[in-house]
């Protein structure tokens, strides 16, 4: 009727009525400046779950009655004046029906973009027009542009926070290893440059000398353990361990720093704790560091208590301190890793913050907890590690050996000719005079072809070495060549001799590569004399040395 009441009219083609109303890709409808409705196209019948059989001769108003409280009526009367409207987002009111693809969205209306503009015939307008165009997708691509830009925000803000990490952690590497460096390159200098030293003087250089070696090697271990870890690659040596013992054993590690600082140990040690199943010299590096943590944290005067005792079906390990406690807002953070709660080069304490994250990821692979408690600043903390309880026979404890033994308790060597093949000339005299004086009759060699060069001036004297002791980085042919080299000679040219590796390369698949090279064992820097001697010796009788 519609139609033909415009046509008629001759004010709007029926044509055209007609084109809009079968307009499917954008909502359309007209009013006349009665604002009635005149023209209702296909896709406001599908969208708005109208036909224009309802709509068409009704007025707008009486068809949306909201349009007044909306303020929207206004953009019609302007419309009939001659002026176009542009609303963004707005007339979602004008759709009820939802499709699936919307909802999926998760909009709970129809967004949409609408233009109201005059209906004219020529200069004359003869009523409003409105134009509805579905938006969806438009801000669905933006609502995905706008989580795409938080998200690079965030990998932004997560990457600038981890280089700041970065910085600060090389910073404090930096500091914790020139530290002992500069104590052990000036107490040697002192050494070099007197051509006189006191007794006393020589005795106290020495002492600093090792007591910051020490130091060295424990960081370097710390930061190769949590990189065998992040790779996987740390394994355990599964037994029964009896932690009184392993405690007992950390406890005397710890107790020369802890007397210089007049800070009293007790232990609680139940003799009836049974075993657990663990790697002992984890466990022993696990109670290590939370006893050393305590130590370094608390005042002269304190006090730190070390408990061992079975609490149902664990076995809990416990380490308090009077010491400077954890403010509530680290304790969450305190076993992760590189984290201090003072990282700013005012800070008391050293480190690289390190030790509790290796205590609390030794003690999961153990199937264990750790957690850790602290009333606050100055008020000390708690660490308790619960193990699983380990099924065992009762077997009698025996005291663990800890720290590094002097080479007066080596095993004896006396016998032995040995060849030690170390290109850095520091290592080979220190190798050197170890071995001989654990007994054995050394030979040296800087390289590879030295090293082969010895074995065919032995062989012709029919004096080969009973066992090589041999670095396995070197420069030019490593370790790994030497050996291979050696076991393809004939066993009267030294191709049988058994062979050990001494290396700073101390990932457990460098010592895996070494045996599987044609070592016999593989021993780690920095030298150890007893496990060195302990080594040779085995290696020696399992090839029927003449050993004493």
């Amino acid at each position: 009727m519609a139609d033909e009441r415009l046509g008629e009219d001759r004010r709007l083609p029926a044509a055209l009525v007609r084109w809009f109303s079968e307009l499917t890709y954008q909502g359309l409808f007209a009013t006349d400046r009665d604002l009635r409705v005149i023209v209702w196209n296909r896709w406001m019948e599908i969208h708005s779950e109208r036909t224009a059989a309802e709509v068409v001769g009704r007025p707008l108003t009486e068809v949306y009655p909201d349009l007044c409280t909306r303020g929207l009526e206004q953009y019609y009367r302007d419309a009939l004046s001659g002026h176009i409207s542009v609303i963004s987002y707005g007339l979602h009111r004008y759709v009820l029906h939802l499709p699936p693809t919307n909802r999926d969205l998760g909009f709970n209306e129809m967004p949409q973009s609408g233009r109201i503009g005059p209906l004219s015939d020529g200069d004359t307008v003869i009523g409003t027009v409105t134009v509805l165009e579905d938006v969806s997708d438009r801000l669905a691509s933006d609502a995905a542009l706008r989580r795409q830009i938080d998200v690079q925000q965030m990998a932004r803000v997560a990457a600038e926070k981890a280089l700041r990490a970065k910085d600060e952690f090389l910073s404090t590497v930096s500091h914790e290893i020139r530290n002992p460096l500069n104590a052990v390159l000036g107490w040697t200098r002192i050494l070099i440059d007197r051509k006189e030293v006191e007794p006393d003087v020589l005795a106290r250089a020495l002492r600093v000398i090792d007591r910051n070696a020490a130091a060295q090697v424990r960081m370097i271990d710390d930061l190769l353990d949590v990189a065998r870890i992040a790779s996987g690659k740390l394994r355990l040596e599964m037994q029964t361990v009896d932690l009184v013992a392993v405690t007992l054993a950390a406890v005397d590690v710890v107790a020369p720093s802890a007397t210089a600082k007049q800070i009293e140990v007790r232990t609680h040690l139940d003799p009836k704790t049974p075993h657990v199943l663990g790697d002992p010299q984890r466990l022993q590096q696990v109670i290590w560091n939370l006893l050393s943590n305590a130590v370094k944290f608390t005042d002269p005067g304190g006090v730190v208590d070390v408990s061992v005792a079975p609490v149902g079906k664990v076995t809990r390990l416990a380490v308090r301190d009077t010491g400077s406690g954890i403010s509530p807002d680290f304790l969450p953070f305190v076993f992760e890793r590189f984290r201090q709660s003072d990282a700013s080069s005012a800070r008391r304490h050293g480190g690289l913050g390190l030790g509790l994250a290796l205590v609390r990821e030794l003690v999961e692979l153990h199937g264990g907890t750790v957690r850790a408690e602290s009333a606050g600043s100055r008020q000390g903390a708690t660490f308790t590690i619960d193990l699983p309880t380990a099924k065992w026979a009762e077997v009698g404890r025996q005291p663990a050996k800890s720290g590094t033994q002097p080479v007066s308790e080596a095993p004896s060597l006396a016998g032995l000719r040995l060849l030690i093949v170390e290109n850095e000339a520091d290592s080979r005299e220190l190798l050197g005079v170890t071995m001989t004086r654990c007994g054995a009759e050394v030979t040296t060699a800087s390289s590879c072809e030295e090293a082969l060069a010895v074995l065919r001036y032995a062989a012709a004297a029919k004096a080969l070495p009973h066992v090589i002791l041999s670095d396995l980085g070197m420069p030019e042919a490593d370790g790994f060549d030497l050996i291979r080299k050696i076991r393809a000679l004939a066993a009267d040219d030294g191709g049988r001799i058994p062979a050990v590796a001494v290396t700073g390369y101390v990932d457990r698949d460098d010592g895996r590569r070494a045996l599987d090279a044609g070592f016999q064992s593989h021993v780690a820097k920095p030298i150890d004399p007893i496990a060195i001697a302990v080594e040779v010796a085995r290696a020696a009788r399992a090839a029927d040395a003449p050993i004493e």
